[in-house]
């Protein structure tokens, strides 16, 4: 009955309503706009032949070439580093790129030094340093190449170039983790947002004469916004393969999301009893949970890649491992939570 009370009221919260159109937004125009996205995330997967580098020094016919071997990019030669300069500065180039040779320490050979020249902040800037760190790459592979005969020792041969989309990148790693993990902090936001309405309406006195005690109030509405995440996310996978974005391992995903919105609706519904008011409660619950998500990281493997492993169908035992912990964690803590409001004197509150 609580639940259903909780469930039903949520049409009438206008937050988690925008939160849920955004959402739905997103995941029903995955495809279109996971290219817009993508140039931000990747802004090298943009086709673009109009990014001018100007190549001069020593070194021009190296860099010429490199810069030549680059997709999205032209070179234009110069006499010297000042002309290369004046040009940059008239706009007739977007970057400069000067490269000279200088003796090695034991003066027994020669490195090759690139300094390069970038526009500061603006749009196009983000796109000309990407290009540039390509075309170093792309110098750097062929310096390597060229100088493969000095080497005293043979080295490891180098694994062979293969193409991969951008997208399929942004997608697995960036779009379906952020999918996925909205639900749970949503549901643990609004769990906090129920437990502090209840008690500084002083409606909390008015449930329990159904009569019903504090733990089956807090049992139905933690029960509700646990089961209201992996609803949401099954949604956004059935949306996300309408748009041909397949993902594997639905069911592990969804036991995982519900592990997780198991563990911040806990941390929720805890903070709202102990604070009692919704302002502070909601300002701590946002930090410490953006707190211990970053902290994950110094977990073997973030909630992020579990995720993208399992959407890509390439999981290890650690990854299952993750989730069984994930899932253990949320049990844990809920028949301890459950413990702890079962002591609580309602009068208290």
């Amino acid at each position: 009955m609580i639940a259903r009370r909780d469930l039903s009221s949520l049409s009438r919260e206008k937050t988690i309503v925008l939160a849920l159109v955004i959402q739905l937004f997103v995941a029903a125009f995955s495809s279109f706009l996971v290219v817009g996205l993508t140039s931000l995330y990747d802004p090298s997967s943009v086709e673009s032949d109009g990014i001018a580098i100007g190549v001069t020094g020593d070194a021009s016919q190296a860099l010429f070439e490199a810069v030549a071997e680059t997709e999205g990019v032209r070179p234009v030669a110069f006499d010297s580093p000042s002309d290369a300069r004046r040009a940059f500065d008239a706009g007739r180039v977007n970057a400069v790129l000067t490269g000279q040779y200088a003796a090695t320490p034991n003066g027994d050979g020669k490195i090759l030094q690139v300094t390069a020249t970038a526009p500061e902040g603006s749009i196009r800037t983000t796109l000309v340093v990407v290009q540039l760190r390509t075309v170093l790459k792309t110098l750097e592979r062929n310096e390597r190449f060229e100088r493969a005969n000095s080497l005293e020792r043979v080295p490891l041969t180098l694994p062979p170039e293969a193409d991969a989309s951008p997208y399929f990148s942004f997608t697995y790693t960036v779009l379906i983790p952020l999918l996925l993990f909205l639900p749970p902090f949503i549901s643990g936001s609004v769990a906090v947002d129920t437990v502090t309405e209840e008690i500084e309406r002083g409606t909390l006195e008015l449930l329990r004469v159904a009569p019903v005690s504090l733990l089956d109030i807090v049992d139905g509405k933690s029960l509700a916004m646990v089961a209201l995440a992996p609803a949401q996310a099954a949604l956004w996978l059935l949306l996300l393969s309408l748009n041909g974005i397949s993902v594997a391992n639905p069911l592990a995903l969804l036991v995982f999301v519900s592990a997780m919105a198991a563990i911040v609706v806990v941390f929720g519904v805890v903070l709202g009893l102990q604070m009692g008011r919704r302002r502070p409660a909601q300002l701590l619950y946002s930090v410490l949970t953006l707190v211990v998500f970053g902290a994950a990281i110094l977990l073997p493997e973030h909630p992020a890649t579990t995720t993208a492993k399992l959407a890509v169908d390439s999981p290890t035992l650690l990854t299952y491992g993750h989730v069984g912990g994930y899932v253990a964690l949320a049990v844990a803590l809920f028949a301890i939570t459950r413990r702890y409001v079962d002591r609580i004197e309602p009068e208290s509150l």
